[in-house]
């Protein structure tokens, strides 16, 4: 892993770079509270974004990070960037993990994404995903299948919101690649130990 760059000191230079470019990796834990404090103070939802991210890859205690999103979004949901989830995901960084090993060499009109799935009526495990592909983006491609356009039924019944994160660097990719990524990242996340639906 090479070693972490120094992290953007304001939130346009934030802005450019991906969460799993994890910028704030280097920062000790004190450093990226004072910096989440004044990213709450600001309204800024980019920086605040990524210290929750940072603090999500280093398996911060649960009630932190869920407290973390209630500020934010209530203080800053403007800025935000789409990548943050709106409610805590246990598994989030192993989706990142996963989604990382798939590495496109075509480009296309074809996206990858992830819907947060509700299975907290089966106890157990409260969250399921479901993996698809479109030539929509995949915020338009979630609001249509709530819509029952083309719907998948657990994604019409379950959906909660777009993983957008994970799946960043599988957008705009060939169709005929994004058809074999598709099915392996299903397989993979599912082999992961998460319950998945779609990925065909």
């Amino acid at each position: 892993m090479p070693p972490a760059r120094p992290a953007p000191a304001t939130p346009a230079g934030l802005k450019r770079l991906k969460p799993f470019e994890r910028p704030l990796r280097a920062a000790p834990p004190a450093a990226l509270a004072a910096r989440f404090a004044a990213a709450l103070a600001a309204a800024d939802g980019v920086t605040g974004a990524h210290c929750i991210h940072e603090w999500w890859m280093r398996d911060e205690l649960p009630g932190h990070i869920e407290r973390a999103l209630g500020q934010l979004w209530a203080c800053a949901a403007a800025s935000i960037p789409e990548w943050l989830p709106m409610r805590y995901v246990d598994w989030l960084p192993l989706a990142y993990t996963v989604a990382a090993r798939f590495r496109p060499a075509t480009r296309g009109r074809s996206n990858l994404y992830l819907v947060l799935l509700d299975y907290a009526d089966r106890g157990g495990e409260p969250h399921g995903v479901y993996v698809g592909m479109s030539r929509y983006a995949p915020a338009e491609r979630f609001d249509q299948h709530k819509a029952g356009i083309r719907a998948a039924g657990s994604v019409l019944k379950r959906g909660l919101e777009v993983l957008t994160g994970p799946t960043l660097h599988l957008q705009r990719i060939g169709r005929a690649e994004a058809v074999v990524i598709e099915e392996g990242l299903a397989e993979a996340l599912r082999a992961a130990g998460l319950t998945v639906a779609g990925g065909h």
